[in-house]
């Protein structure tokens, strides 16, 4: 097995990523660290295995991969860097707004 990647979170991801915390403490009482709990699992499986969901279609960076979070319905949108080599979380997305994330 391979070691893990190092995760930066991009200045806009992590701008989402607090405003889709706040919207979830405020709005779903029962779960609310499901958010929270859901991304940082996917993030230490990406950084294991970089490979993991789909390619991105019609973002503008090439090497983005976009991995789904069916339990709280986002879309996470990552891709690997490699000088020095990295995975950059790009974007979280709910998967409801049918569109893709200015990336």
């Amino acid at each position: 097995m391979s070691e893990a990647l190092t995760i930066v979170v991009s200045a806009l991801a992590a701008q989402q990523i607090r405003a889709a915390e706040e919207w979830w403490r405020v709005n779903r009482p029962k779960a609310p660290t499901a958010l929270q709990e859901d991304l940082n699992r996917a993030s230490s499986l990406i950084a294991l295995q970089p490979e993991l969901g789909a390619r991105a279609r019609n973002v503008a960076l090439h090497g983005v991969r976009r991995l789904h979070l069916a339990r709280i319905r986002h879309d996470l949108y990552d891709r690997i860097v490699e000088t020095p080599k990295r995975l950059e979380i790009l974007a979280l997305w709910h998967s409801s707004r049918g569109s893709q994330p200015p990336i």
